[in-house]
């Protein structure tokens, strides 16, 4: 008969204990930890802080394809100087090979359902007010962005 190592007897008495032999997973250090997912609401908040037509059409993107797979909500926050993104007085960029512009994206976005939302401190800072904002961008209050930083249930994604 062969002998079982005690390391072994322990983890496999450990295993049963905490959910089955069936469902027992044996990790390492240099394996990827698996989380799992919240049954409620999964969402994204994707932090735009540049106006570089590169980033701003790479956050956009992965916001629409965020709404496309079911993430609910899904926000970019124009920060910084992406504020300068939604300004209805410039004119907007076409990046890539993208066959929409910025304005265009972002509307995109808010008719699937998405919100952009500008940092109220750096629209002031900017100079704009929600009067100088593309339809459907909306200039976020004082300290809203914490009630979408603060759910553990919103990836946050910045560019």
């Amino acid at each position: 008969m062969k002998r079982i190592s005690f390391p072994l007897v322990v983890m496999l008495v450990i295993g049963m204990v905490l959910g089955g032999l069936g469902s027992m997973m044996f990790v390492t250090a240099s394996q990827p930890q698996v989380v799992q997912a919240h049954d409620g609401d999964h969402g994204l908040l994707v932090n735009l802080t540049t106006d570089d037509t590169w980033s701003a059409n790479m956050a956009l993107s992965l916001a629409m394809n965020a709404r496309e797979q079911g993430l609910e909500p899904v926000v970019v926050f124009l920060n910084v100087r992406g504020v300068y993104l939604a300004d209805s007085g410039r004119m907007p960029a076409k990046e890539g090979n993208s066959d929409m512009n910025i304005h265009e994206k972002m509307q995109a976005l808010i008719s699937a359902g998405g919100q952009v939302i500008a940092c109220p401190g750096c629209s002031k800072e900017a100079g704009l007010t929600q009067e100088d904002y593309i339809e459907g961008v909306v200039m976020g209050e004082p300290g809203g962005i914490f009630t979408f930083l603060t759910n553990p249930y919103i990836a946050v994604m910045s560019y």
